[in-house]
This record gives structure tokens, C-alpha cells and sequence, in this order.
């Protein structure tokens, strides 16, 4: 398989190279990447002299770029996406040109090059807060933040060119995930690593919001699942059935590094701020996918991968990062 990864330096995007390049010999991995701000190719020297793996730096936005990159290809995952929620209330418009824009270009070459699927990455957040049940896959769109409403958008969109033109698509929707390599802007390596230098750690209104962690190498199998086995036009959830409160998550990141409670500081609530997430994914579970990470297990390698990795995050933490930093939390400034 020729597989086309779009964001494949951020996050979620390098993990999902390394695991695919770890469980298929196989397998040949383009990875294309405009190397935003979170796109780091420090996140894959491991694989970067691996013969399977090229790396082209371009925005899914440019259509010659994209039509490029995708020539040949049997695969397309799309990971590249504006992600933050709080960068999305003080500035939109990135996350509509990439998150929509970039998507239709990619749906508009996957048609025209006759690509044989297409996996567009999604999140839970498109479904919006609910304080009981679980949404599902059928459950109605309600985004609270420009972020949401970009991935929703998208996904309708990618819906859209599978009824009106037959495009081989499948959307998977992810919770919150966490572990190696996460841009020390989300709420698990911000925590860790302010905690790591006794900085104040950031917890919105009451800290009692809700979320479902998900071990970022259970994501990519499931994605990998969706991928080989999904029904095409079909959306699929991805969670972890770790529901924590933001407050007890804190408090466990500050247990885990032998750290004070007293560092922890409650700040003015984001606009907007979502109650609780939760999700059923019972249909991803009849392809055969289970998360595999114990929540437990899963926060104490990821605070061991930061506390190990220094150099990492603090060539991060300066420049760009800390002057975001210090406008978003200005309390702490």
C-alpha cells in the first residue's frame, strides 16, 4: 500500500506514521505537512532514513501540491487540521481555510486521481457537551467552538462527495488524546511540563469539565482499523472510556511528578467551554478494536516520555509558544 498522511509531523499524525511503519513491512508512507507551528519534524527522526518513508512539505490547501503528493497513492489520511479550541476563539479563520478549505481539496483530488479510500480524521467535539448518556455515530452535530464547527463543517462536506459523486470515504471521531510528542499547548503536556519546572498549572472555571482519554497508539489502531475495514460513507467513533474530570486529571498529573497541589491555579473560563464529552463506540468494537492503555498506565508513560524528553518541549516552550502563552493565560504572565 502507497498511503498519503496529510499533517503527519503533528501529534497524532507522526504517531500514526510510526505505528503503521512498525505493523506493516509492506507499506510505503508519504507524509505531507505544511509544518505549522505544531508540525515538527523532530517527531519522526526514528523513521526519517527509513527507505518506506518520503516527507513533502505543502499546505492541502494548494491544490498542484496535493494532486502531487497523491499521485500513485491507495490511501489518503487526512490528520492535517488547525486542532486547538482556544486558538480557534481568538483567531477562526485558519481553521476554516485548512480544516474546510484544505478538505475539499483533498476530496477534489482523491475524485480526480480515483484514490481507493480516504480517512478523514475527525473529533468527538463536532457532537458538542452532553451532561448524561453517550452520542453515537447517528447523533446530531452541535459544535460549541469555531474548532468544532470547522471539523463538522469538513465532515459534512466529506459526507457530501460520497452521496453525490461516490467518493470512498469513512470519518473516524476521535476523544481527547494524549501521549509522546503532543504540542505542549493541550492540557496534558502543558500540565506536565509546567509542573516539571513548578509553574503554575492552568484550570479553567471549576476544572469539573469532563473528558474521554485516549491513548494516541489506540487511536491509530482503530484508525488502521477503520482504515482496512470500515464501510465506506460510514463515520466511526474512537474513545477510550476514560472519563476523568479535569480538576482529578490535574491532581493525578501533580501525584505522578511528586509535585504540590498548591500549583494548581483557576483561572477565568474559555468561551464557550463544553461540559462533558462522551461517546459510544460500539460499532468501531465490531470491527475488532479495543483501546489496549489503561488510563493509569497510559498517563504515567506519558509523563515518564516528558520528564525523559526535556529537550524536546523546551526548545518548544520559548518564541511563539510563550508568547501565546502569556496572552491566553495573562493572569499568569
Amino acid at each position: 500500500m502507497r498511503l498519503v498522511v496529510t499533517g503527519g509531523a503533528g501529534f497524532i499524525g507522526s504517531n500514526f506514521v510510526r505505528f503503521m511503519l512498525r505493523r506493516y513491512d509492506d507499506l510505503e508512507v508519504v507524509n505531507l505537512d505544511k509544518l505549522t507551528y505544531a508540525g515538527n519534524l523532530e517527531n519522526l527522526r526514528d523513521v526519517e532514513d527509513d527507505a518506506r518513508y518520503t516527507f513533502v512539505k505543502g499546505d492541502i490547501c494548494d491544490a498542484a501540491v496535493v494532486r502531487a503528493a497523491l499521485q500513485g497513492a491507495d490511501a489518503v489520511v487526512n490528520f492535517a487540521a488547525e486542532t486547538h479550541v482556544d486558538r480557534s476563539i481568538s483567531g477562526p479563520q485558519d481553521f476554516i481555510s485548512t480544516d474546510v478549505l484544505g478538505t475539499h481539496t483533498l476530496l477534489e483530488a482523491v475524485r480526480e486521481l480515483a484514490i481507493a479510500r480516504y480517512v478523514q480524521i475527525s473529533t468527538d467535539e463536532v457532537y458538542g457537551s452532553t451532561e448524561t448518556g453517550s452520542f453515537t455515530e447517528e447523533s446530531d452535530l452541535a459544535p460549541s467552538s469555531p474548532y468544532s464547527a470547522s471539523k463538522a463543517g469538513a465532515d459534512l462536506l466529506v459526507l457530501a462527495y460520497h452521496r453525490t459523486y461516490g467518493a470512498p470515504v469513512l470519518i473516524t471521531r476521535s476523544s481527547n488524546n494524549y501521549g509522546p510528542w503532543q504540542y505542549p499547548e493541550k492540557i496534558i503536556p502543558l500540565f506536565i511540563t509546567n509542573a516539571i519546572d513548578d509553574q503554575a498549572l492552568p484550570v479553567y472555571g471549576d476544572g469539573l469539565n469532563v473528558r474521554d482519554w485516549l491513548y494516541v497508539d489506540d487511536n491509530c489502531a482503530g484508525i488502521d482499523a477503520v482504515l482496512r475495514k470500515g464501510v465506506e460513507g460510514e463515520v466511526y467513533n474512537i474513545g477510550g472510556g476514560n472519563e476523568v474530570r479535569n480538576l482529578a486529571l490535574t491532581r493525578q498529573i501533580l501525584e505522578l511528578l511528586g509535585k504540590s497541589p498548591e500549583l494548581i491555579r483557576f483561572v477565568a473560563d474559555r468561551p464557550g467551554h463544553d461540559r462533558r464529552y462522551s461517546i459510544d463506540c460500539g460499532k468501531l468494537q465490531a470491527l475488532g478494536w479495543r483501546p489496549a492503555t489503561p488510563f493509569e498506565t497510559g498517563l504515567e508513560r506519558t509523563v515518564s516520555w516528558y520528564r525523559d524528553n526535556p529537550l524536546w518541549w523546551r526548545k518548544i516552550k520559548s518564541g511563539e509558544w510563550r508568547e501565546y502563552y502569556e496572552q491566553q493565560y495573562q493572569e499568569l504572565a
